[in-house]
């Protein structure tokens, strides 16, 4: 990797890469595994609370409410609150804005964060997440393959399919908790 796709980072800060490896089989994820620690946290939410960030994440995109053309990426506390939202034709790209942004604002790693994406989870947003230390990605649509395999190496709660009220877990279900949510 070169010295211009990575980014100054705060001291004890994990570096987060700004251009993302091309995978092509296990053996990449494996390698990737190795390279980095899982991502250890003791975050858990109540299953309640995913609908809620959907649908915060949709209030917050008025131009894709117009459009349908924007994908967005928003980090959001483990109460729900949603710190900061970013859009950008390439879903990709809309992670890398949320994480840069969190690091130009001091606010790394992101390891009490919940990020929710405006479209599928791939195996390159999850890269990006374990880079981050994120424990919890929920997806609107549905995750790759992939995107499962290095959840499950990287310890990563995956939730997918975040609409009409209802989400899948694909991996990390133990974050998933049984806890009741105050009314919003």
């Amino acid at each position: 990797m070169s010295p211009e796709s990575v980014l100054d980072v705060p001291p004890g800060a994990a570096a987060v890469p700004l251009s993302v490896l091309k995978v092509r089989d296990d053996a990449t994820i494996e390698a990737i595994r190795l390279a980095s620690a899982p991502v250890a946290s003791t975050a858990t939410v109540a299953p309640a609370l995913f609908p809620r960030l959907a649908a915060a994440l949709a209030a917050a995109q008025p131009t894709f409410r117009s459009t349908g053309r924007l994908h967005a990426a928003a980090p959001f506390d483990l109460e729900g609150r949603l710190l900061v939202l970013r859009e950008d034709v390439g879903r990709h790209n809309a992670v890398d804005k949320v994480v840069g942004h969190m690091v130009r604002i001091g606010n790394f790693p992101l390891a009490d964060c919940i990020l929710v994406v405006s479209g599928r989870a791939s195996f390159e947003i999850m890269q990006k997440a374990r880079r981050a230390r994120i424990p919890i990605v929920a997806a609107v649509s549905a995750p790759s393959s992939m995107a499962v395999q290095m959840a499950r190496a990287a310890d990563i709660t995956l939730v997918g399919f975040l609409r009409g009220g209802g989400f899948t877990v694909y991996a990390g279900a133990h974050r998933v908790t049984t806890a009741v949510l105050e009314p919003a």
